[in-house]
């Protein structure tokens, strides 16, 4: 299941797997939330433990990511076992899981734009680095993309509130927010606002991209460094966006192959909200030498590796 997308018709039959499929496909959706959520968490006590990644901008949106991705996934894979156990959730239950649920999944784009603008930043203007970016602006940044997102999503809230009957929050429904927030211009409120956000998200990651690969010559290093994570911002910018077209995508090659919709819809899952987590860990946390000195510690719970804050 998808946190911001799914089938339009809110009548629409679901189909169950067999025990044998649900159970296999919620080991596999349960073991990759807790292998990544065990390297994100240890990312994050890394984050924590030494003062040098806690006061520089670059890691402090790096691990505002990784958080976000914890709680996305984790919520994600709360909703698919629960799907498979109770069906249906309590509408009201439902609407605060989805809440959080698109919440963090809208920040992430706008983080990786925040990220590749520093990027930008420390290549094109080392100079000026320390006075543009600091710890304080970055935790206001962090703020903005939150003020931000949640006025895209009080809207859908309060219409629901408005012109739903009481009766429809003690029911219960197949947790999905188009079975939720269920009137057909939120949905296309909702897909103006990811345009427009997409849309500005990807100008920010071209422009940055290509004032880095321009660069002077002097900071060729870093600057190689600095295009190869933009790169991979853009890559897991991709496979976000992968949640935008979820219905288009299902309905297609569920036309193609209609045999196996339960299984396309469960790979389309792992692609749109499992596989953009795995990405996090790389672009910092194992790429990045000062983070991998410590990580390498915490993560195998070793004691070869050194303590320097």
């Amino acid at each position: 299941m998808s946190l911001s997308n799914t089938s339009r018709n809110f009548t629409a039959p679901v189909y169950r797997d067999s025990v044998q499929t649900a159970i296999l496909k919620n080991v596999i959706t349960v073991v990759f939330c807790i292998s990544i959520n065990y390297v994100n968490g240890t990312l994050v006590y890394t984050f924590k433990k030494h003062q040098v990644f806690s006061m520089n901008p670059r890691y402090i949106l790096y691990i505002h990511l990784v958080i976000n991705d914890i709680f996305l996934l984790t919520i994600f894979t709360v909703l698919q076992v629960l799907s498979y156990i109770v069906f249906t959730l309590n509408v009201s239950l439902c609407i605060v899981l989805l809440m959080l649920g698109i919440l963090f999944s809208l920040n992430n784009p706008l983080t990786l734009a925040a990220m590749a603008v520093e990027c930008f930043i420390a290549i094109c203007f080392p100079l000026r680095y320390t006075h543009i970016c600091t710890a304080k602006k970055s935790y206001v940044v962090i703020c903005l993309i939150w003020a931000l997102n949640a006025l895209s999503v009080i809207p859908d809230l309060l219409v629901t509130f408005a012109t739903e009957y009481v009766e429809f929050f003690n029911s219960r429904v197949f947790c999905t927010r188009d079975n939720v927030f269920r009137k057909p211009y939120l949905t296309v409120k909702r897909d103006a606002f990811h345009t427009t956000f997409l849309v500005l998200v990807w100008l920010t990651l071209f422009y940055t991209y290509f004032r880095i690969l321009f660069t002077a010559k002097a900071a060729a290093a870093d600057a190689k460094k600095a295009r190869n994570t933009v790169l991979l911002h853009g890559f897991q910018l991709l496979l976000c966006m992968l949640t935008y077209v979820y219905n288009f995508t299902i309905e297609g090659l569920t036309y193609f192959f209609p045999k196996d919709a339960l299984a396309i819809r469960f790979i389309m899952n792992i692609f749109t909200s499992v596989l953009p987590r795995l990405i996090s860990p790389v672009i910092y946390g194992l790429r990045d030498k000062s983070f991998r000195k410590y990580l390498k510690r915490y993560l195998f719970c070793t004691s070869s590796y050194p303590l320097k804050k």
